[in-house]
């Protein structure tokens, strides 16, 4: 049952980057699921102190995450994901996987940087008609989403691993 979990949590983290990839969002019922994965693995660990411990780390997680979402600095998704993704990794592997995240999170942080300075750099160049077919408000779409980080990747990224390595 257990490997059953985690091939579900790892497929649905799968779809959760990809989701905040493409779209910047994360959808509730995909953060609610990684939790739900969680709280069943938790169950099956027979170990009541290790429940505690885990759902206690979740909470402190959770809040933290509120608390960064309510002054702007990660969105809502993103706080969900991680506090679930706490559940479903376990307190045992909370420190590794949250310093994976970070790194995880700084790699996507300056790739997103040197995205934005990229496309910024094309916009300097003197418009033709062989040099681009895209309309301004499609532009405008990509350079506003251009300026955030679809931290749900890192999130994901570094719960893939640590429900890896800590098979």
């Amino acid at each position: 049952m257990q490997t059953a979990i985690l091939i579900v949590g790892l497929g649905i983290l799968a779809v959760i980057a990809y989701s905040d990839m493409r779209s910047r969002r994360i959808p509730n019922v995909l953060s609610l699921a990684i939790a739900i994965l969680g709280l069943l693995r938790i169950m099956l660990v027979h170990d009541p102190v290790t429940a505690g411990h885990t759902l206690a780390a979740g909470a402190a997680i959770f809040t933290a995450a509120f608390l960064l979402f309510w002054y702007g600095a990660i969105g809502g998704g993103d706080a969900k994901l991680v506090a679930a993704a706490a559940l479903l990794v376990g307190y045992h592997d909370l420190f590794g996987f949250l310093f994976l995240m970070s790194l995880c999170g700084g790699v996507l942080a300056l790739a997103s940087l040197a995205a934005e300075r990229f496309d910024l750099s094309f916009r300097r160049w003197p418009r033709g008609p062989h040099v681009s077919s895209i309309d301004q408000s499609d532009r405008d779409r990509v350079a506003s989403k251009g300026s955030t980080v679809p931290y749900g990747v890192a999130i994901a990224t570094a719960g893939v691993i640590t429900l890896i390595a800590g098979r």
